[in-house]
């Protein structure tokens, strides 16, 4: 059966390289020196300045989003970009993406961010807290004032925060919500970087924020800053293939503890974490709940009804939860099709999740491509 032509499909994990501009054309001319900006580090190989910190330019794509040097073999560090030269347009350029998402099948995509990691926890580095909290609001009214209002209906509005101070993100969250913003970008686990967990309460006033202002805690798999990694031999492929265990975790942490109990109404999304684990995850989740009440977990809900009431996820190439829909929730899976990285199917995605989709009865396969998406992040046709 194939995805009938009406359907939009909807990515709700795609990423963008910044360019310099984002930040020098929109900071205060006192701070642009010590803010993003591009550096040349060696023979077409650039990099980013931030804070007086030097950080590689990389970018890790496939054979149809990277330009490929001659002699490399696409393996170890010739895996990554380390010049705009060495990627197609699209990966930089908003012109030129919604060229390629046109040619790809898709019709709207929400961004990640690149420089700032996925959640904005580059800007938890440096010393000056006011450059950090400009960049943050650069790069959110760029997205905003920019990116999806210079192409209507093609891209949901997503931001960053200033994650350091949970008083100063939850004002960001308001401010760029009052502006349109649908998402934002938030960290799976800010622990590791010196903050309060998510199980602290201490983030209690940006939930009540965002379950108000009905924006989306999108979090992306990662943005804790690591992947799995079993031993220090164990190459990255394995992270990567195993990405769904960062899912798993916040999943845990969020519905074993009273983190989100008080608000029934806050809507997370499991950003590529894939969702064919679901169903032995959540039945593990109520098994333990049952049994193992160690201090701190929380005693009201079984984590199952928790993850139905407040929780979404998204596949890009996952045909087990498919297979698997009616347990994970209909409603709750999404499409993604994380371009331009090494796991776009670019450009032969409409392809790719037509297949995926085949046997999905009609109005199954509408709500995981597209409504699902739209009526999870306000984003209407």
């Amino acid at each position: 059966m194939a995805l009938d032509p009406s359907v939009s499909i909807i990515s709700v994990d795609d990423h963008i390289v910044e360019t310099a501009a984002v930040w020098q054309d929109r900071l205060p001319a006192r701070y642009r020196d010590a803010g993003p900006r591009i550096v040349e580090r060696g023979p077409r190989e650039l990099a980013w300045s931030y804070q007086g910190q030097i950080y590689p330019l990389l970018f890790q794509g496939n054979k149809h989003t990277r330009k490929f040097r001659d002699g490399e073999t696409g393996r170890g560090a010739d895996l990554f970009a380390r010049h705009y030269d060495d990627m197609i347009e699209a990966a930089y350029d908003i012109d030129a993406r919604v060229a390629a998402m046109d040619v790809d099948g898709v019709q709207a995509q929400l961004l990640f961010p690149t420089f700032p990691r996925f959640a904005g926890t580059q800007f938890i580095q440096g010393s000056d807290r006011d450059i950090a909290l400009a960049s943050v609001q650069a790069w959110n009214d760029w997205m905003l004032d920019e990116v999806c209002t210079r192409h209507p209906g093609r891209f949901i509005p997503q931001v960053i925060l200033p994650l350091w101070d949970v008083e100063l993100a939850t004002t960001e969250l308001r401010r760029t919500a009052a502006k349109g913003a649908r998402s934002v970008a938030f960290c799976e686990n800010p622990s590791p970087f010196g903050l309060p967990s998510l199980a602290s309460g201490q983030w209690a006033p940006l939930f009540a924020a965002a379950e108000e202002t009905e924006i989306v805690l999108s979090m992306h798999i990662g943005t804790s800053g690591s992947l799995p990694k079993w031993s220090p031999e164990t190459p990255d492929s394995v992270g990567i293939a195993l990405c769904g265990v960062n899912s798993m975790l916040v999943l845990g942490e969020l519905t074993l503890t009273n983190a989100i109990l008080a608000f029934p109404n806050l809507k997370i999304a499991l950003s590529e974490g894939g969702a064919g684990w679901l169903p032995y995850v959540l039945e593990r989740l109520d098994y333990t709940w049952e049994r193992s009440r160690y201090e701190g977990v929380q005693l009201e809900m079984k984590p199952s009804e928790i993850y139905r009431r407040n929780f979404w996820t998204c596949i890009i190439s996952d045909e087990a939860a498919i297979r698997a829909r009616d347990v994970i929730g209909v409603d709750k899976l999404m499409l993604e099709t994380d371009f331009p990285h090494n796991d776009s199917n670019y450009p032969h995605s409409r392809k790719v999740i037509t297949d995926m989709l085949a046997g999905v009865p009609d109005h199954e396969a509408r709500q995981i491509a597209e409504t699902n998406a739209r009526t999870l992040y306000r984003f209407p046709a």
